[in-house]
């Protein structure tokens, strides 16, 4: 059994060359194609089905945010695993320490990979257009069509088609802004590659209907490791009713488990940012490297905390087509940014007077903003900057919001 965790993880891989995922391929079900992402027992799941009624084959119809209606089930458990639930344990490579490394978008001080056994499990439904209930008595579900909010308290499963990886561009892409703007502030670039990359279910930019109406901005912050400014962070946005994205590694996780807790006690997401931070980019790894950066994280953080991620971040925003392909496949949406600024140096901060111009200038509709929290200077100025955005008339975004539109 203990082998039988790599031998999944390359099955997912494996699977999506040929258009099936690891999961169909296991259970022998074909009819619904979902990501090979374990199910949960504490979260909520968003299920993008697009299979045709007309046309069962293996063609998949993408899901770029723009669909008018978009087949959705949801799936609300009662925190405990069936005991029938397939267990397969997960068997992570080895990996070297990793240097600290300058990059313009993220920090990459050392972090030590820890080896896990992580539990994968697959319960598919096809129920349509509903919501489905554990009954927390006996078991039974029961099927309701009464729209209800959805209570992502617990994180959020994404269920994306499967794309095929064979073939695809594994060319590096580095990812940054030019100077660019457009008439609401907007970098040209991040629309650009927003609308390029929506088909790998990407963000550069949270693409607004009306953005001279609707004025939102999305607040992310990189936790690579703990500075000692995360709680004066979390302090901050609660005083501003201000709800934030926390990507967070492994590492950190496993040494600040107090301030992990605190961030979804808070309502805050918390978001995957890799086991190991490769400071050369996920696409120049295998991919089962790629897909155990991805997995081991996601189940710890499942199994510690009793919560599901979504929402992945590159370190130092490399990436491929066919690793954005793969995120995907793994039930994931990558986040990128629309500002980011030099401030994961926590020895050569930016004055806060000229960082908080800075990030004031760069307001604009559906911003990502990436602030690094080890930064002093960002726990500093924030106030500043949250009490600007609301005098802009600007609401603070909430993602989950975002991707159930």
């Amino acid at each position: 059994m203990k082998k039988l965790a790599y031998l999944l993880c390359m099955s997912m891989t494996l699977a999506s060359l040929s258009g099936c995922s690891a999961i169909e391929r296991a259970t022998g079900m074909g009819s619904k194609t979902e990501a090979a992402l374990p199910d949960d027992n504490n979260s909520k799941e968003l299920d993008f089905d697009t299979s045709d009624d007309e046309d069962e084959g293996n063609d998949v119809e993408y899901y770029d945010g723009t669909e008018d209606e978009i087949e959705k089930d949801v799936e609300i458990f009662d925190g405990n695993k069936d005991e029938d639930d397939d267990l397969v344990e997960e068997i992570s490579p080895d990996s070297d320490d990793l240097d600290e490394d300058d990059k313009d978008s993220e920090d990459t001080d050392d972090l030590d990979s820890d080896d896990l056994d992580d539990d994968l499990d697959d319960d598919s439904d096809d129920e349509d257009d509903s919501v489905v209930f554990k009954d927390l008595d006996d078991g039974g579900e029961v099927e309701s069509k009464i729209p209800i909010p959805m209570d992502t308290t617990n994180g959020l499963r994404l269920n994306y088609p499967q794309i095929e990886l064979s073939g695809l561009d594994n060319t590096a892409i580095g990812w940054g802004m030019g100077p660019d703007r457009d008439e609401f502030n907007r970098p040209i670039t991040a629309l650009q590659y927003q609308q390029e990359y929506q088909d790998y279910h990407a963000d550069f930019i949270v693409p607004e209907d009306d953005p001279a109406e609707d004025k939102k901005v999305y607040l992310t912050f990189d936790e690579g490791y703990e500075n000692g400014f995360s709680n004066s962070i979390l302090d901050t946005l609660k005083a501003h009713h201000a709800n934030a994205i926390f990507f967070i590694t492994k590492p950190y996780a496993v040494g600040n488990p107090e301030l992990v807790q605190r961030m979804i006690d808070e309502g805050h997401i918390v978001g995957n940012h890799t086991v190991n931070h490769p400071s050369d980019g996920m696409q120049a790894h295998d991919l089962a490297y790629q897909t155990n950066e991805v997995i081991e994280l996601n189940d710890y953080v499942r199994d510690t905390f009793g919560y599901q991620m979504c929402l992945f971040r590159y370190p130092t925003g490399m990436f491929s087509r066919q690793s954005l392909a793969l995120v995907s496949n793994c039930g994931y949406r990558s986040v990128f940014w629309s500002f980011a600024y030099a401030d994961w140096d926590r020895n050569n901060q930016p004055a806060p007077a000229d960082a908080l111009a800075k990030v004031e200038a760069a307001l604009h509709p559906g911003a990502i903003y990436l602030l690094h929290a080890v930064s002093q200077t960002n726990a500093t100025i924030l106030n500043d900057f949250l009490t600007y955005i609301e005098s802009q008339g600007y609401e603070y975004g909430n993602y989950y919001d975002y991707l159930d539109d």
